[in-house]
């Protein structure tokens, strides 16, 4: 362990002068923790703001709902705003860890989580995320579990989040505060593709904090869930997932938000998917249609090309579960 500065925060205020100072934000510390125990990360200060009041659940005034950034994982999977509007997100988060980490993780770090990928973990390995320029170690090791969407070149990591998966499917924005004020970003801008700069992450500014995730009213009726595929049924990160939210009416579909984990180095957002199911009526036909689309661009490697079937296969079930059928 390197040596490093603790100071918690009391208020908004003395968190920002912190992070604008190089201060790490940390709450749960489910992840960061780990991170510095195996020198991935080597933070100088940390800045605790479990204290800042960014704990609500609430719905908006046009019926979205807003979650704060540091409500624990299993209080929003338990929340009845959130069972009741966006089952999806409830399911996503209950599929994700062991219950000791989700009654300590937030919503803030769990969208800012960083990758599993054991070469960025091995600080003896080849990484551009972790030391930019040294190479991907993942490109040509061991790469079963890696990406197959929007990798590059530098980087084919997988983003670990099961509910930042039901959050791009649903087309979230976050809140940020930081020393020039507060802004909003939609969610697919928020988590970078790689491309050639891999450890940069998130689109935050120096300093910035997240003070909530926010979800847009949808038409309703809206049915929605989140099915993950995994090597284990418990505490394993997907192999593949997908998040699917259908409004249906007079037996049509009129809106179809669909999303996957764990083939992308972002939650990846499955357009193709949603353009083959607006406007047309739910059959057996259609979601085999449509879910041959899941994995549009794919790029796999030597040993993840599996995964191009399993997640079509993945979003057929998905959406043949929440469409109605079985």
């Amino acid at each position: 362990m390197h040596p490093f500065s603790y100071t918690r925060a009391t208020d908004t205020r003395q968190a920002l002068h912190a992070g604008r100072d190089g201060g790490r934000y940390i709450a749960g510390g489910t992840t960061l923790v780990d991170l510095m125990r195996e020198t991935v990360e080597r933070p100088r200060t940390l800045v605790d703001i479990s204290a800042l009041p960014l704990r609500e659940i609430m719905v908006t005034r046009r019926g979205g709902l807003r979650i704060g950034a540091l409500v624990r994982m299993s209080e929003a999977a338990a929340h009845r705003g959130v069972r009741a509007l966006y089952p999806v997100i409830s399911q996503a988060l209950e599929l994700s860890a062991s219950a000791q980490l989700r009654n300590m993780a937030t919503i803030g770090g769990n969208i800012m989580q960083r990758t599993r990928c054991t070469y960025f973990r091995d600080v003896t390995a080849a990484c551009n995320k972790r030391e930019p320029g040294s190479g991907c170690a993942a490109l040509h090791g061991v790469n079963r579990t890696h990406a197959i969407l929007g990798t590059s070149d530098d980087c084919v990591a997988t983003h670990p989040s099961d509910v930042a998966v039901a959050f791009a499917a649903l087309e979230a924005s976050v809140h940020l505060m930081g020393a020039d004020g507060e802004r909003t970003v939609p969610f697919a801008d928020f988590l970078l593709k790689p491309g050639s700069t891999p450890n940069r992450e998130q689109a935050l500014r120096p300093g910035e904090l997240i003070t909530a995730v926010e979800l847009p009213a949808l038409p309703r009726p809206l049915r929605s869930g989140y099915l993950k595929v995994r090597d284990r049924q418990s505490y394993e990160f997907a192999l593949t997932s997908a998040a699917v939210a259908l409004h249906i009416r007079h037996g049509v579909i009129r809106e179809a938000k669909v999303a996957a984990g764990g083939v992308g180095t972002v939650p990846w957002k499955l357009t193709a998917v949603e353009r083959q199911l607006i406007g047309r009526r739910p059959s057996d036909a259609l979601w085999t249609k449509a879910a041959e689309h899941a994995a549009d661009g794919a790029r796999p490697l030597q040993h993840n090309r599996f995964k191009v079937e399993l997640l079509k296969r993945t979003v057929e079930r998905q959406l043949r579960i929440v469409g109605g059928g079985k």
